[in-house]
C-alpha cells in the first residue's frame, strides 16, 4: 500500500508500533520550541527592563527626598570640590549638585569640561582665579553666591581641588551661615595628592615617611605676611607639597636649604592642567628651580619634595624589567 499523504503515513506507522517521525515534523518541533525560547526570552528581557525602570525610579525619587531635606525650598549654595581638574575625578555628590544648579561660579582649574554637559540655561560665572589675570574678588564671589541663593536659585561653587585646602571655601561657607543661606561643603581630591598620585609618587611610604605637610607657596618665603612657619617645615623629616610654587620656586628651595633641609633632597615638580598631558621633572632640591627654567614649566603644578619621589623611579625600573 503506498502512502498518498503524511498524516496517513503517521497512522500507518502508529498501528505498528514503530513511529518513527518524518525530518520536516523534527523541523517543525524544532521551529516551534526555538519560538518558544525566543519569547520566554524576550519576556524575561522585558521584565528586566522594566524591573530597572523602577529602580531608577526610586532612585530618582530618593535622590530628590535627599536633595529637599538637604536643602529645603529657596536657595541653596554648594561648594564643590572639582578634583585636579580631570573631569571623571569629580566625586558622584559633587556631579549631582553640578547637574541641578541654576548658577555654576567656576575657577580656572575646575574640570571646566563639565560645564559643556550642563543645560542652556544655566548660569554660567566665571571667578577667575588666573595668576595676575582678571579675576572676581573674594567679596564678589561672596556675594554672586549668596545673592543668587537669595533669589531662590540653586548654586555650585566649582573649585578644583577641595574647597578646604587653599580654596578659600571657609570664606564662602561663613559668608554664607551670615546671610542664612543653606550651604553644603562637598570635599574633592586635593591636587596635593592627586598630581603626585598621577605621576607615580606617593606623598608617604612605608619605610620612608609617615608625615606630610602641604603649604601654599603663593607668598614668597621671605615676605613678612607669610604665615608659614619654614623653619618647621624645612627641619621635619617628611614630604613636603608645595602648591602655588612656580612663581616663588627659587625663593622656597634656596629658604629650605638655608634652614635645615639637604640640598640633595630628592624633588619632582609636576605639570598637570586636567588635560591628561603631565609634565614631570625631577632632581635634588638645589638643581630643581634651574631644571624647572629649562623645561619651561608653567602652573598649575605641584611640587613635591622628599625621598618618596624616588619611588616613581623604582617603579619605572621594576617595569622595565618586567617587560
Amino acid at each position: 500500500m503506498t502512502a498518498g499523504h503524511g498524516g496517513d503515513d503517521g497512522h500507518a506507522g502508529a498501528s505498528r508500533g514503530v513511529a518513527r517521525p518524518s525530518a520536516t515534523a523534527d523541523q517543525n518541533r524544532q521551529r516551534s520550541n526555538g519560538q518558544h525560547r525566543d519569547q520566554a526570552l524576550e519576556w524575561e528581557q522585558a521584565l528586566e527592563r522594566d524591573q530597572e525602570r523602577k529602580q531608577g525610579q526610586e532612585r530618582d525619587l530618593n535622590g530628590d527626598r535627599e536633595a529637599r531635606a538637604r536643602h529645603p525650598a529657596g536657595g541653596w549654595v554648594a561648594l564643590v570640590g572639582g578634583g585636579p581638574g580631570r573631569p571623571d575625578l569629580i566625586t558622584v555628590r559633587g556631579l549631582e549638585l553640578l547637574r541641578r544648579a541654576d548658577v555654576v561660579v567656576v575657577d580656572r582649574l575646575a574640570p571646566r569640561a563639565l560645564l559643556d554637559d550642563l543645560q542652556p540655561e544655566v548660569e554660567i560665572v566665571d571667578a577667575g582665579k588666573a595668576p595676575h589675570g582678571h579675576n572676581l574678588t573674594q567679596e564678589q564671589i561672596n556675594q554672586v553666591i549668596v545673592e543668587r541663593a537669595r533669589r531662590g536659585l540653586g548654586v555650585v561653587r566649582l573649585k578644583g581641588g577641595d574647597p578646604f585646602v587653599f580654596g578659600r571655601g571657609g570664606e564662602e561657607a561663613l559668608a554664607c551661615a551670615a546671610a542664612g543661606v543653606p550651604c553644603e561643603v562637598v570635599p574633592g581630591v586635593t591636587s596635593a595628592t592627586a598630581v603626585p598620585a598621577l605621576a607615580g609618587i606617593p606623598v608617604t611610604h612605608r619605610g620612608i615617611t609617615q608625615d606630610v605637610t602641604i603649604v601654599s607657596g603663593h607668598v614668597d618665603p621671605s615676605h613678612p605676611g607669610s604665615t608659614v612657619d619654614w623653619d618647621a617645615v624645612a627641619t621635619g623629616p617628611g614630604t613636603i607639597v608645595v602648591l602655588m610654587g612656580i612663581g616663588t620656586l627659587e625663593r622656597i628651595t634656596a629658604e629650605l636649604i638655608k634652614r635645615g633641609r639637604r640640598a640633595s633632597t630628592p624633588t619632582a615638580v609636576i605639570r598637570d592642567d586636567g588635560s591628561g598631558d603631565q609634565q614631570v621633572v625631577t632632581g635634588p632640591l638645589a638643581d630643581i628651580p634651574a631644571l624647572v627654567a629649562r623645561a619651561a614649566i608653567q602652573p598649575p603644578a605641584v611640587i613635591v619634595i622628599g625621598d618618596v619621589v624616588t619611588i616613581r623611579n623604582e617603579v619605572d625600573t621594576l617595569r622595565q624589567k618586567k617587560s
